[in-house]
């Protein structure tokens, strides 16, 4: 099954598909990290423990310090689908990270990413 994959595969895995995505756009691999700290409520070192421990994005999310209340303002569209109508709570959290990615790519203010 396709969504069992994308839960089990380690955030260590996509984690440089970000980095680079956003470095291509002019974006820094800090500013990743930070949007991911700030969805996640990890700090810097426990990020990097989560990525040298090749954590899965199940229990990457589901061990999550505290997520941001603020995700629930991340809309639109990802992959085709609203990210704000996904039901599944795993695949919704890795498509508010992607959104949030893409978002950063595009140039949008670190201040509007993330929903200040």
């Amino acid at each position: 099954m396709k969504t069992h994959r994308i839960y089990s595969a380690s955030v260590a895995s996509v984690y440089p598909l970000y980095v680079a995505k956003a470095e291509r756009k002019g974006r820094t691999k800090a500013e990743v990290d930070e949007v991911i700290c700030w969805l996640t409520g990890h700090t810097q070192k426990t990020l990097d423990d989560q990525l040298a421990k090749n954590t899965s994005f199940q229990d990457f999310f589901a061990q999550a310090p505290r997520m941001n209340p603020s995700r629930s303002l991340i809309t639109g569209l990802i992959c085709g689908v609203r990210v704000e109508n996904i039901q599944e709570p795993t695949m919704r959290e890795i498509r508010y990270l992607d959104k949030l990615i893409d978002e950063l790519a595009k140039g949008r203010a670190m201040e509007k990413v993330l929903r200040k």
